[in-house]
């Protein structure tokens, strides 16, 4: 007779990792809510810098070359790249961070073979650990300290500041970071968003002459920008790390939910194959006793 024992003990094992999954889901749900709130409250001022400083990219595209903010127009060449990947320092949450990382390292393939000097920047342990596979050589040290639980505008500034180091050093020419922009709880998508040099308005999307806002600077130009720019740049990272935590719980939230589910229907299955067990032993315990009976 088979022994029901080994079936009791797999109930009872994904009974528990039901419960954790459960769990799991939701203090995901929890997170999600604060996480989202601050994504979305910080996206109105995020997308008004960046629609300013396109703008102002746009208007100084004819300027003589060097004449504009580095950080603005870039240095004029294109052969060092930095790639800036954005993940999340924990997993369980589907295929979120391997997204993510798997567009910074085509990025970072394509780069390579067009012959480009190339630097990856990692925020986030999963995409470290993932692009540390093939690229460990392109690596430099992340300047933001471990152990946060959450995403903060130092930490943001701390990443913009080694970015302006290197460029004031010469070591990067272009800046591009890839993050999971949240759209909602069911969908983050991996972007890729030139940082330096900052990418004009389009054709299409750019404002009429008649509507182009016309800026005036008070105090003078340089010391604005001197100022403005830094902080922009700050605040394009901020606003991808806050979308990369919100998007990471509500991947998560998601993931644990079907991992609930999974656990359920395999409970079923389980005790369904436990109970057909436990009734063979039982009808060949009646017919040995039958037999016997009859034997006698």
């Amino acid at each position: 007779m088979p022994s029901l024992k080994p079936l009791r003990n797999r109930i009872n094992s994904v009974k528990s990792t039901q419960k954790i999954t459960s769990a799991m889901k939701m203090v995901a749900a929890s997170k999600l809510r604060r996480a989202q709130a601050q994504a979305e409250a910080a996206q109105p001022y995020a997308d008004r810098m960046e629609r300013m400083l396109r703008a102002l990219a746009a208007s100084m595209a004819d300027q003589p070359a060097g004449s504009a903010p580095v950080l603005l127009a870039g240095t004029g060449r294109d052969q060092k790249q930095l790639v800036v990947s954005v993940t999340a320092d924990r997993g369980l949450a589907g295929g979120f961070n391997v997204n993510s990382a798997r567009m910074a390292r085509n990025l970072v393939r394509r780069l390579v073979s067009e012959g480009k000097q190339v630097k990856i920047l990692a925020i986030g342990r999963k995409g470290r650990d993932y692009l540390r596979r093939e690229f460990a050589e392109l690596m430099v040290d992340n300047p933001m300290p471990g152990g946060r639980k959450r995403p903060e505008f130092g930490d943001a500034e701390l990443v913009s500041t080694q970015i302006q180091e290197m460029l004031a050093k010469g070591e990067v020419d272009v800046v591009t970071m890839v993050y999971s922009h949240f759209h909602g709880v069911m969908s983050q998508v991996p972007t890729e968003l030139r940082l330096i040099p900052m990418t004009p308005e389009k054709p299409e999307k750019a404002p009429k002459d008649a509507e182009r806002a016309s800026y005036e600077f008070e105090p003078e130009e340089d010391e604005i920008l001197t100022r403005l720019l830094p902080r922009a740049l700050s605040t394009q990272i901020f606003r991808a790390m806050l979308d990369n935590e919100a998007g990471f719980f509500a991947a998560q939230m998601t993931a644990m939910d079907g991992a609930t589910r999974n656990a359920g229907d395999m409970i079923k299955r389980l005790t369904l194959n436990y109970n057909r067990a436990r009734q063979a032993n039982i009808t060949s315990e009646l017919v040995e006793i039958i037999s016997g009976a009859e034997a006698v």
